[in-house]
């Protein structure tokens, strides 16, 4: 299943923006030039920790990264992720929907454990988990990572 996410214009257009080469945000992720090149043109799923850097470093929402809405930024947007806040709020969104962890599972084609884990704040949701969930179900990625309340 290919997933696009749109992310890699909106990661071209603040990286334009602000005149800053490929290479330079590579080094802020930790990681080279070609790596960084294969995220932005999405041959290669950027993982949430580095979408999560490059938004703090632009000072934009992963909404905005992934073009859920057209705001840049949030008040009170804090930084970092909080797993145990995600976990609780995607088991209440999956609780809302009146769906088993099984049954959201097959919805996302992961398996249960896999919706276990992110419920218990374990690991944190996977990039394109994250954004199937936020446009399915229309909620932002922000609130559910816990960036927002």
């Amino acid at each position: 299943m290919v997933i696009f996410m749109l992310y890699s214009e909106r990661l071209l257009y603040l990286r334009e923006e602000k005149e800053i080469k490929q290479y330079d945000i590579a080094k802020v992720l930790g990681v080279y030039k070609g790596v960084y090149n294969q995220y932005e043109r999405e041959y290669v799923v950027m993982p949430i920790k580095h979408l999560n850097t490059i938004c703090n470093y632009f000072n934009v929402s992963l909404d905005f990264i992934f073009s859920l809405s057209d705001k840049r930024n949030y008040l009170n947007n804090r930084k970092e992720i909080d797993k145990k806040i995600m976990g609780e709020r995607l088991k209440t969104l999956r609780k809302k929907l009146k769906l088993t962890q099984l049954d959201f599972a097959k919805e996302l084609k992961v398996s249960r454990t896999t919706i276990t884990e992110y419920e218990r704040g374990t690991n944190i949701i996977a990039t394109p988990f994250l954004y199937i969930i936020c446009k399915k179900y229309k909620i932002s990625a922000d609130y559910l990572l816990g960036k927002i309340d």
